[in-house]
């Protein structure tokens, strides 16, 4: 398989992809793969290193590249390490280097009129603990909440997301607990709940809060296929059927809703943040 550059030419669209990390290689991972999004003509075989902390083992990794260099891969490395001799060691590889913190990191030295902390891995470390446990109970909430399980102190939630069922609620629900350390429910539709003008009694106390989701008829009927083969669940006239019941109570309602079909947890998250004004 191959792609052109921009003039045209061709080039193996086959590549290696390494984010190395002095600490957890969260940081590199989801910074170099937001670049990597914007080349879909290639494909990249990703190695995620994390912890590498000395001269020796940025050497062995130095190692690994050399070796993919070597198969016709043509790697590309994106590093946040911090100490000077382990970015000299990387630095020698036979690899396209980016790396994702040194200039950024220059300019906020500049413009805080101090050097960076030479301590490893703080973006990932506990850091505030009264967050951190903030995190841990808006954990506990969704999971207690997680498809209308319970309406013990719904009045407390920031969000609650209504769907037919397998529409993306519980991923949604627990990306907003954990990276956002929001309260957020979820409530699936079901037959019981149509027909009906207003939201289900459990929620309709709470519909300034609420937010709805959708899909495609088809995509929904894929997924659901996969729990439950050959169903009345799953088959396409039912999918069709709550899709356009579910759509029309949240008009009925005015509760914001979006379709999940080709929007990834990250993106109808901060959908959800900016149109219930939650950011902080």
């Amino acid at each position: 398989m191959q792609a052109l550059t921009t003039d045209g030419r061709a080039v193996s669209s086959r590549r290696s992809a390494y984010f190395v990390s002095d600490s957890t290689g969260i940081t590199a991972e989801t910074l170099g793969n937001a670049l990597l999004a914007n080349f879909p003509g290639f494909a990249f075989v990703r190695h995620t290193v994390p912890f590498v902390d000395t001269p020796d083992g940025a050497a062995n990794v130095v190692r690994d590249i050399a070796r993919d260099a070597g198969a016709g891969l043509a790697p590309i490395v994106f590093t946040t390490t911090k100490d000077a001799a382990v970015s000299s060691v990387l630095a020698a590889a036979p690899a396209t280097i980016i790396d994702l913190l040194g200039g950024h990191l220059t300019e906020l030295e500049g413009a805080l009129g101090t050097t960076a902390s030479e301590q490893l891995g703080q973006f990932h470390t506990l850091g505030d603990t009264t967050q951190y446990f903030a995190r841990m109970r808006a954990v506990e909430y969704a999971i207690e909440h997680d498809d209308g399980q319970s309406s013990r102190a719904l009045d407390i939630a920031d969000v609650i997301i209504v769907a037919p069922s397998r529409c993306g609620k519980t991923p949604t629900t627990m990306y907003l607990a954990l990276q956002y350390g929001l309260l957020v429910a979820n409530y699936p539709l079901t037959d019981e709940d149509f027909p009906t003008d207003g939201l289900p009694r459990l929620v309709a106390p709470y519909a300034a809060r609420c937010f709805g989701i959708t899909t495609t008829p088809l995509r929904l009927s894929q997924v659901r296929h996969e729990r439950r083969p050959d169903s009345r669940y799953a088959s396409l006239a039912q999918c069709t059927l709550e899709l356009r019941r579910a759509e029309d109570l949240y008009r009925r309602n005015r509760v914001p809703f979006l379709n999940s079909s080709t929007k990834s947890v990250e993106e109808m998250s901060a959908v959800i943040l900016q149109t219930l004004r939650l950011r902080t």
